[in-house]
């Protein structure tokens, strides 16, 4: 669902040598055959090596610093992906060399992402500030954890530009102490289901089932984003969700991994009030049939059935202004209501 891979936040800086090392893959086989099926598998060959890096150009670094929040993937004990989300005042995260990124935050106690914490450890970042519509992804392992903080050894990182991302200015409170995720649900109760049905925005952990002792940076954990117009998250009463998948840069990490690994975890959060919603999810790409074909815009549908839930009540300390929502969402559709 990124858009493609001349984003402008990607450049090279000056000086600095382009792309992953000759020896790293760029993309593992669930990617790889993805793109094939989609027919660019030759040109992202090409490209792939290009523009996955193993270190962070200068604007990535300097983009990261100037957050208050990061998306965060992780893998929990049974190997399944959770998406989690970190704030703080801007400069929590900050890289002191190309090749690491330091985070001065830690999850709740509760969060999943907590317990995944240790060294050698897959972990995904997406840094998005919403208001410019930027997004940068950094894939790497943990390679180091004290009381205030950890940090991150860079594996792949690369540029998103700004598609079907919703303007929305966050801002930081400083509330939210305290806050925990509450017990697991097995059935999404109504305040789930209300913030899964009115989103326009969720963020998608995936991974590789090498993950936790991949051979090469290609085999590790990846979060993304998902945009739409509110609504485009289709739930059923039997627990099942449909997302379009509209046209992106065909790097398909996100459905590369789900290829070869078909579960994730999502996270949905309430701007207004703080609440963050994690969803355990089993996931399978549809490539064609009438519900495709009557959803404009969509290339491919993702459908994901839950497994489990949790919701954390205000605990994000951050509020977010009203969302103009993205140009390029003129081009989709919405879900029609069964005849």
């Amino acid at each position: 669902m990124s858009p493609g891979p001349a984003a402008p936040n990607g450049a090279r800086t000056a000086g600095e040598s382009e792309g992953l090392p000759v020896h790293a893959a760029a993309w593992h086989e669930g990617e790889r055959l993805l793109q094939a099926r989609a027919g660019v598998a030759e040109r992202m060959a090409e490209i792939g090596p290009r523009v996955l890096r193993d270190y962070m150009p200068d604007q990535h670094r300097s983009f990261f610093a100037q957050l208050p929040f990061l998306v965060t993937g992780s893998l929990d004990g049974e190997g399944r992906p959770w998406a989690s989300l970190l704030a703080a005042p801007p400069g929590f995260a900050h890289s002191p060399d190309p090749r690491h990124l330091r985070i001065d935050a830690l999850p709740m106690a509760s969060d999943p992402l907590a317990a995944a914490l240790v060294p050698g450890a897959p972990i995904a970042l997406l840094g998005i500030e919403p208001h410019t519509r930027r997004r940068n992804r950094m894939n790497g392992t943990l390679d180091a954890l004290d009381g205030r903080g950890f940090s991150i050894e860079v594996g792949q990182s690369f540029g998103n530009c700004p598609k079907y991302i919703q303007a929305r200015e966050p801002v930081f409170t400083g509330g939210a102490q305290g806050a925990q995720f509450g017990p697991r649900m097995e059935r999404l109760d109504a305040h789930a289901q209300a913030m899964i049905r009115e989103a326009d925005t969720f963020f998608i952990a995936t991974a590789h089932p090498a993950a936790a002792h991949a051979d090469g940076p290609a085999q590790g954990v990846d979060v993304s984003h998902r945009g739409g117009r509110p609504g485009f998250v289709r739930l059923d009463d039997d627990g099942t969700m449909t997302v379009p998948e509209f046209i992106g840069n065909f790097f398909f990490n996100t459905l590369g991994n789900i290829a070869v690994n078909p579960v994730a975890g999502l996270l949905f959060v309430d701007f207004e009030r703080g609440d963050l919603l994690q969803v355990a999810a089993t996931a399978e790409v549809v490539w064609d049939g009438p519900e495709l074909d009557s959803f404009e815009g969509a290339e491919r549908l993702l459908r994901m059935r839950v497994v489990s839930a949790r919701r954390a009540a205000g605990a994000l300390p951050l509020r977010f202004g009203p969302a103009s929502l993205s140009p390029f969402l003129e081009a989709t559709g919405r879900w029609r209501a069964a005849a």
